[in-house]
């Protein structure tokens, strides 16, 4: 179970031996995690469907949701026969307080392209849904569309100039004085084939920030863990204090574990990159901070795979954990999450159901620790 440790070569020897003595601590963690449920646990999930279920696509990934109105909530997801092929587009499905989701609809065009990744993001009057065209993550590109009506309508599609791509997979982050962050990441160096230790093949985390409410933006980076240029992407951010965000990001099989990074200008310069004790299997997390201060982490709290899917809940701003909460096990996926608290301080998340629907969970906050 610990055979990729030896790949870790960015930390001294002495940091490398506690990150090792960690490891070895949550790995036993693992074994009970699959053996106790936590005592929160049976009053957390509030109701558990489907955004959908009869639709013309065969495969659905990588979803996201926002609450555009008080009680309104807006999916979106890339649907199509699988993942990068040119018939897979973005789609969008409403909800109005207790009724049903709307039928999806795409929202994309590009018979000869796939679309990926669709993140929303809800400011003002206006929500945004940026997504990214291409043939692959090395070389897709980012866009987005605006909506004035909480999705029912959409503006022309906006193209993002190269090197930018908007927020890659979390939702992006207002920070107190106003500013946008969307976490960012790119891949390079690889195609399908390539060896995971081809030494030029790489993933790295940035961050493009805005003071101009998106219209315009800066990029910041890169964030790595030093010494592995295989190592993050896909950052998921909160602001824990004025002007002091951190981040959890994606890790490869390499490093094993979700590693951290923090700012301390409002996301202009950041910290290296370094594991915590949280293990991921090379998957997607989505991290919110509520109202009362409380983080909650969506994640794959495995080694390898992305089943089961859990629940943790932080009261020190990600010093440490809960016992995580598995929120669904069995064969197949439950993979890259997204969650948000909504004004009425319920929790909604989604996240791909075996590569073929969109899971929708209410969770009850209050129940969560800490509450």
């Amino acid at each position: 179970m610990m055979t990729n440790m030896p790949s870790i070569r960015y930390i001294t020897t002495i940091h490398n031996m506690a990150v090792m003595a960690a490891r070895a601590g949550l790995i036993l963690g693992v074994a009970l995690v699959a053996a106790v449920t936590p005592a929160w646990a049976q009053d957390a999930v509030l109701s558990r469907g489907f955004i959908f279920e009869d639709v013309p696509f065969e495969s659905a990934h990588a979803s996201t949701i926002v609450e555009t109105a008080p009680g309104e909530l807006l999916a979106a997801w890339f649907g199509g026969s699988d993942e990068g092929e040119p018939d897979v587009e973005i789609w969008v499905a409403r909800k109005s307080g207790s009724e049903p989701w709307t039928m999806p609809r795409a929202v994309t065009s590009y018979p000869e392209m796939p679309c990926w990744n669709p993140v929303l993001y809800h400011g003002g009057e206006t929500t945004t849904l940026y997504f990214k065209v291409g043939p692959s993550p090395r070389e897709w590109v980012g866009a987005y569309r605006t909506s004035e009506d909480g999705g029912q309508t959409w503006s022309d599609v906006t193209y993002l100039p190269a090197g930018l791509t908007g927020p890659i997979r979390a939702k992006p982050i207002r920070l107190e004085d106003g500013t946008l962050l969307a976490g960012t990441s790119f891949e390079a160096g690889y195609t399908g084939g390539t060896p995971s230790d081809a030494p030029y093949r790489t993933w790295s985390v940035w961050v493009e920030r805005s003071t101009d409410g998106g219209r315009t933006w800066t990029k910041h980076g890169p964030i790595g863990v030093p010494g592995e240029l295989y190592g993050v992407i896909q950052p998921t951010l909160w602001e824990s204090s004025p002007g002091v965000v951190r981040m959890l990001m994606r890790a490869t099989g390499r490093i094993g574990y979700v590693p951290e990074a923090v700012s301390t200008d409002g996301g202009r310069t950041w910290s290296q990159a370094r594991p915590t004790r949280l293990p991921n299997p090379n998957a997607g997390i989505d991290v919110v901070k509520l109202s009362d201060g409380r983080l909650v982490l969506i994640y794959n709290h495995t080694e390898r795979g992305r089943s089961p899917i859990h629940l943790a809940v932080s009261s020190d701003d990600g010093a440490t954990w809960s016992e995580p909460l598995v929120l669904e096990e069995g064969q197949g996926e439950f993979s890259y999450p997204a969650v948000i608290q909504a004004e009425d301080g319920r929790l909604h998340v989604t996240y791909t159901w075996r590569r073929e629907r969109v899971r929708h969970l209410v969770v009850d906050a209050e129940t969560l620790p800490g509450g």
